[in-house]
C-alpha cells in the first residue's frame, strides 16, 4: 500500500467516522474495490488523461451513482480527477485496517493441506476469538504443499505448525549437526 493510498484511505474513515457511516462505507468500499480489481480496462478508461475528467466524472456516476453512499462517490470522483483512482484497492485496505482496529477484528487465514471442514472451521475460529479477545474474520486457503498441520496468517505475523515446517527445520538441525 502506497501513502498515497494510506493518507486518502484513513481520510475518508475520518469522514465515515464523524458520519456514523464507518460499516457502510467500508462494504461499499470493499465491493468496488472488487469490482475494479476486476476490470481493470474500467480503471484505465478512468485513468485516461485524454478523457475530460467531467466524461470520467460521469462514468462514476452513471456506474456506481445509486448503488453508493454519495460520499464514496465523491471520493472515487476525486481519486479519478487526481489520476490516482489505481490507488482505491490501497484505500480499501487502509480503511479496513483502521475499521477493524476501531472494531476489535482480526483477519486470519488459515493454510492447510486439504479443505478445511466447516466445523473445524468454526471451532479454529471460537478458539482464536477466546485467545485473542477479538473478533476473528477467518478465510481459509489450501495450498497441498505443508502436507498437514495448520498455518496462520495475520497482519504479518506467520504462525506455522505444518508438517512441511517442521521437516524444514529438522533438515536444516540435520545440516548444521557435525557429524
Amino acid at each position: 500500500m502506497t501513502q498515497t493510498a494510506r493518507t486518502y484511505g484513513e481520510a475518508l474513515y475520518e469522514l465515515a467516522l464523524e458520519e456514523g457511516l464507518t460499516a457502510q462505507l467500508q462494504e461499499q468500499l470493499a465491493a468496488v474495490a472488487a469490482i475494479l480489481r476486476e476490470n481493470p480496462q474500467y480503471v484505465r478508461l478512468l485513468s485516461l488523461p485524454s478523457l475530460p475528467k467531467a466524461e470520467r466524472c460521469a462514468a462514476l456516476d452513471e456506474s456506481f451513482g445509486p448503488q453508493v453512499h454519495p460520499y464514496l462517490l465523491n471520493f472515487m470522483k476525486i481519486l479519478t480527477e487526481n489520476g490516482t483512482i489505481r490507488q482505491l484497492p490501497g484505500c480499501e485496505e487502509a480503511y479496513r485496517r483502521r475499521f477493524n482496529e476501531d472494531n476489535g477484528i482480526l483477519e486470519v487465514t488459515a493454510v492447510t493441506a486439504v479443505a478445511l471442514q466447516e466445523d473445524l472451521k468454526e471451532k479454529l475460529q471460537a478458539a482464536l476469538e477466546r485467545r485473542t479477545g477479538k473478533t476473528i474474520h477467518l478465510t481459509t486457503r489450501v495450498d497441498e504443499r505443508l502436507l498437514g498441520g495448520v498455518r496462520l496468517e495475520t497482519e504479518g505475523l506467520r504462525l506455522d505448525g505444518t508438517v512441511r515446517n517442521r521437516l524444514d527445520e529438522l533438515q536444516a538441525l540435520l545440516r548444521g549437526a557435525a557429524l
